[in-house]
């Protein structure tokens, strides 16, 4: 991966609450990294994750570009 594209890629938190960790990473790299540490750490376990905040943000932002949060009439 080039430093080019890791600044063009937008950053996006991961937590690990039993390391008590968090860090910012490149999205292509989100599902890579977070196996990779839960594999390595927490014996494939599913503990680091996207930061639940963002992730909530994202699940209001796809309802909402569906139109499940309308009223129905």
């Amino acid at each position: 991966m080039t430093a080019a594209s890791d600044s063009d890629d937008p950053r996006v938190p991961i937590v690990c609450p039993d390391c008590e960790t968090t860090s910012r990473i490149p999205l292509s790299d989100v599902a890579d990294t977070i196996e990779r540490h839960n594999d390595q750490l927490h014996d494939g376990e599913d503990v680091a994750t996207v930061d639940p905040d963002i992730v909530e943000n994202i699940a209001d932002l796809a309802a909402t570009d569906l139109g499940l949060l309308e009223d129905p009439e």
